[in-house]
């Protein structure tokens, strides 16, 4: 870069002085803080209109929050208070550092689901301990921009874990749904626990529960409209409430029979009342009469304390790029905020949070402009917190276990079978494997077996490139063609060559070859040098090879290796001529790679 130069007290100096170098970083460091603060971008442009928008939005999901985080507490095994507890402080922290206006970040089914068994052992201060250390983790990661690590997670790995997570959370409360008590450890566990309990089910919350799925079912298929008549407006609020208007309707019909002493469903039982205490998280938990260090309690969290982190990070990004609608999704600041997210939740006594597709959708469907419906969301939760807590205690688990069954149904894709099956079968490898791991041993393992599986695949197709070989006629000449359909690395090396030579062993025993490199974009040293060696194999049964039509990158390390070899790259003339003149080169080529081969 040049600049103009002009003359100061008699010397030569550049027209760009320091004040401009100044006004240069502060507008860097403005850009910066727009990037990692995103509230200061869109606050100066808010309006009237946008915050009615926002506090309808707001409003809407918070009906939904609430009766979802007291479900979701249940999964964990937490006291329910503490599904509320995790249910607002997502909210306000997203509002200043979320780049998404429709996130909606606080308990979900997977997060509930991941941290239960931690919970069933030592209780729900490991809950709090994981999500102020998930916090750490995925801020860490955002702040080393690792955020690209998603990317190594496959469209089939998330679908089998997602679908598996689906399975397990929905056959865990069956036995809720039935009236059978008891909890389980696993999918399998689940599923003797209901078939050998069965004989205990009761009716009544058995009636309640299937009808609360029916109920839930309807008015999600209510014919409302965001932007219609009164009325189909009136519906659409309706439908997008379902789940506070099954947990209000339970309520009522609840506290009117245990009002003249009958009792025929399972209830939540007293909630502790109040809003959380600001403290720090537990580091020590006392259990019984042994007191667990912090060391202990990281032994005890093993490999979730990464893989509760990742699964975090993977299934907010995911959601933040499915409601973008074509706008760019900063994956890193997306992190950031969800560890922020994470890191002052466990202050107020939150499980490990993350974005609620349910609860997204819902945002996105109400028209939500900015993030500040998250503060009308997360205003709503701290209400009922001090003020709803003693009606809570009557609702029915049967109703919440519907809310949940249901909201898992929703989950569940079956289409991702079909896609895959119609685009790429191999895919359907690593999607059932990671299914039927989570199933069988658990989400985290089968998770790292779908990936691991994946990276096999990978490695395998990275050995074994798609290779177009036949004969044909060229410029009146019958030439081997041998295309690669891909890029070369060191593990194809070998293969390209075995697979060339066996052919011209079987086949095309003395067709000059041509291979043809408008696929590959890149090769290494491996590479380079089994080309050579295949040069020289040929040259040895008096067969000829150029190598046709390759790109520079390649061209370049080939040459690099050999610089004789750049005599056998063309990409113009006639093949007939071409080969024609090459005789004596093959003839050194055998002469020089001779000890080697």
């Amino acid at each position: 870069m040049s600049f103009s130069r002009g003359r100061l007290n008699g010397e030569t100096t550049p027209l760009l002085t320091r004040p401009n170098v100044t006004f240069s970083r502060s507008c860097d460091l403005k850009g910066l803080l727009l990037r990692r603060i995103p509230i200061l971008a869109w606050l100066p442009l808010y309006s009237w209109g946008k915050l009615l928008q926002d506090t309808l939005a707001g409003l809407t999901v918070g009906l939904t929050a609430i009766p979802q985080g007291i479900a979701y507490a249940l999964v964990a095994e937490l006291p329910p208070q503490y599904g509320l507890y995790s249910s607002f402080m997502g909210c306000f922290v997203y509002l200043v550092f979320g780049s998404s206006k429709d996130v909606t970040v606080g308990p979900t089914a997977l997060m509930a689901l991941l941290v239960q068994k931690h919970v069933m052992r030592l209780g729900a201060n490991l809950a709090v301990l994981m999500c102020f250390l998930s916090g750490i983790v995925i801020m860490i990661m955002g702040i080393l921009h690792l955020g690209f690590l998603v990317d190594f997670i496959s469209l089939p790995v998330i679908g089998g874990f997602s679908n598996a997570a689906a399975i397990i959370i929905t056959t865990s409360q069956v036995g809720t749904l039935l009236g059978i008590k008891g909890r389980s450890d696993s999918f399998i566990d689940s599923v003797v626990k209901v078939v050998e309990h069965l004989n205990e089910t009761k009716l009544w919350d058995t009636v309640l529960g299937v009808c609360t799925m029916v109920v839930l079912i309807l008015l999600k298929k209510l014919p409302g409209k965001k932007l219609g008549t009164l009325f189909e407006k009136f519906m659409w609020v309706i439908s997008l409430a379902r789940n506070a208007i099954v947990v209000i309707l339970g309520i009522l019909i609840t506290y009117l029979l245990f009002s003249h002493g009958i009792e025929p469903f399972q209830i939540m039982g007293n909630i502790t009342e109040g809003l959380p205490s600001f403290s720090l998280p537990p580091f020590s938990i006392v259990k019984g009469n042994h007191t667990y260090t912090f060391t202990d309690l990281i032994g005890e969290l093993g490999s979730s304390i990464l893989s509760i982190p990742l699964i975090a990070m993977v299934e907010s990004i995911v959601i933040a790029k499915a409601f973008a609608k074509g706008k760019t999704i900063d994956a890193n600041q997306e992190m950031l905020a969800l560890g922020l997210c994470n890191i002052f939740g466990s202050f107020v006594k939150s499980m490990p949070t993350t974005g609620s597709f349910t609860r997204t959708a819902i945002n996105n469907a109400s028209g939500v402009k900015t993030p500040m419906g998250g503060v009308i969301t997360g205003g709503l939760v701290l209400l009922a917190c001090g003020l709803l807590t003693s009606t809570f205690k009557f609702i029915p688990k049967a109703a919440l276990a519907a809310i949940i069954i249901i909201a898992m149904y929703h989950m569940f894709d079956v289409q991702i079978f079909i896609v895959l099956w119609r685009t790429k079968k191999i895919d359907l490898v690593p999607l059932t494997v990671t299914l039927l791991c989570c199933l069988a041993v658990g989400l985290e393992y089968g998770m790292i077996a779908g990936i691991a599986v994946n990276l096999i695949l990978l490695l395998y197709f990275a050995a074994r490139p798609g290779l177009l070989i036949e004969e044909r006629i060229v410029d009146g000449l019958t030439v081997l063609f041998v295309s690669p359909k891909q890029s070369l690395s060191f593990p194809a090396a070998e293969y390209l060559r075995e697979r060339v030579m066996s052919w011209c062993d079987t086949r095309s025993r003395n067709l000059p070859v041509v291979l043809e490199g408008r696929h590959v974009l890149r090769i290494d040293a491996t590479v380079a040098k089994n080309l050579a060696l295949l040069l020289s194999d040929l040259a040895a049964r008096d067969q000829k090879l150029i190598f046709w039509n390759w790109c520079e990158d390649a061209k370049q390390t080939l040459t690099s290796y050999e610089p004789s070899l750049a005599t056998y790259c063309r990409s113009s003339g006639s093949i007939a001529q071409i080969f024609s003149g090459k005789i004596s080169l093959f003839r050194f080529l055998i002469f020089f790679y001779e000890p080697f081969v």
